[in-house]
């Protein structure tokens, strides 16, 4: 069984996150904002059910699935494009493919040594992000 998503995580690392950004579409005003974001991520799980929060100090984003499930997601405070979105576990990654006006977008986050992982991909560019767990957290 993968690793547990769950807790708190703080972002240490992020690369390509302006050319992700290019491909979905999203201003160069707002890509400069959101290059000097720190994120965090809460990942919680409720019986079946995963919610992700992503967290900064200007937006905010929350998604819940369950996996396996198809889901309509709007991807408001993002780019604000509707997608159906199919969650699965492939090996101990958790996988997301995001179908609608963008091609080959989606993330996957999996744990790696005590870091969480996720890469972005939209249109070929993939951002890759690492996040340790929030110090503050009991695990």
């Amino acid at each position: 069984m993968p690793a547990s998503l769950c807790g708190t995580w703080d972002i240490v690392s992020n690369v390509n996150l302006e050319g992700y950004m290019v491909a979905l579409d999203i201003s160069a005003v707002l890509r400069k904002i959101a290059l000097r974001l720190k994120q965090r991520k809460v990942i919680e799980q409720q019986g079946n059910t995963y919610i992700v929060k992503t967290l900064s100090s200007i937006r905010s984003y929350c998604i819940s699935f369950k996996v396996g499930q198809e889901f309509e997601e709007h991807t408001q405070g993002l780019d604000n494009r509707h997608v159906k979105s199919l969650v699965t576990w492939e090996g101990n990654k958790l996988v997301c493919e995001q179908i609608g006006e963008k091609r080959r977008r989606g993330w996957a986050h999996w744990i790696e040594e005590d870091k969480l992982h996720l890469e972005l991909y939209c249109e070929g560019q993939v951002c890759k992000q690492v996040f340790k767990k929030n110090g503050s957290e009991e695990d």
